[in-house]
C-alpha cells in the first residue's frame, strides 16, 4: 500500500509554526488609551459623576467631549485587537470590523453634532440641544462600533489531527 507510506510520511513531515508571542506592552497601551478616553466619554455623557454638571442641558462642549472619548476608545480598541493578530494577517472579517467601527463613529458623529451641521432638531443660531432622535442615533453609532470589535477579534480555527 504505497498510499498509506505517502500519507504517514506527509504526516510526520507537518511542522507546527508557533505563533509569535503577544505584544503585552502594545496591548497594556492601548487598553489605557481606551480607559482613558471612557473616562472622557463619561465627563461629556455624565458630568455630574465628576461634580462638573453646569447645566440642565447637554449642549456642544459635552456632546464634543463625549465624541473625543469615544475617539480614543475606538483608537485604543482598535490597536488592542489588532495586536491580538499576532503579526499575521488579519483576516477579511477584521477588515470588515475595522470599516464597522470607522464607520459606527461616523454615525455618531454626525448624529451627535446634527444640530452644529444644520439637520438636527435644533438647528443653529439656537442653542444645540442633545435630543432624542441624536440619542438614538449614537446608541445605533455605538452598536455600530460594537458589531465592528466583535468582527475584529482572531477566532481559532480549530484542525482535527
Amino acid at each position: 500500500m504505497p498510499n498509506d507510506k505517502s500519507t504517514q510520511d506527509a504526516r510526520q513531515l507537518e511542522i507546527e509554526i508557533p505563533h509569535p508571542p503577544l505584544q503585552r506592552v502594545r496591548i497594556r497601551f492601548s487598553l489605557i488609551i481606551a480607559f482613558v478616553g471612557f473616562v472622557i466619554f463619561l465627563v461629556g455623557a455624565q458630568p455630574g459623576l465628576f461634580f462638573l454638571d453646569r447645566s440642565p442641558v447637554v449642549g456642544f462642549v459635552q456632546i464634543a467631549v463625549m465624541l473625543t472619548g469615544l475617539a480614543a476608545i475606538c483608537i485604543g480598541g482598535y490597536v488592542a485587537t489588532h495586536s491580538l493578530w499576532r503579526k499575521q494577517t488579519p483576516s477579511i472579517p477584521a477588515d470588515i470590523g475595522l470599516r464597522l467601527v470607522s464607520t459606527g463613529y461616523v454615525v455618531a458623529v454626525f448624529s451627535g453634532m446634527a444640530d452644529i451641521f444644520g439637520i438636527g432638531s435644533h438647528p443653529l443660531p439656537g442653542v444645540p440641544i442633545f435630543g432624542v432622535w441624536q440619542a438614538r442615533g449614537m446608541e445605533i453609532g455605538l452598536a455600530i462600533i460594537a458589531i465592528g470589535f466583535i468582527m475584529m477579534f482572531p477566532f481559532r480555527q480549530h484542525t482535527n489531527k
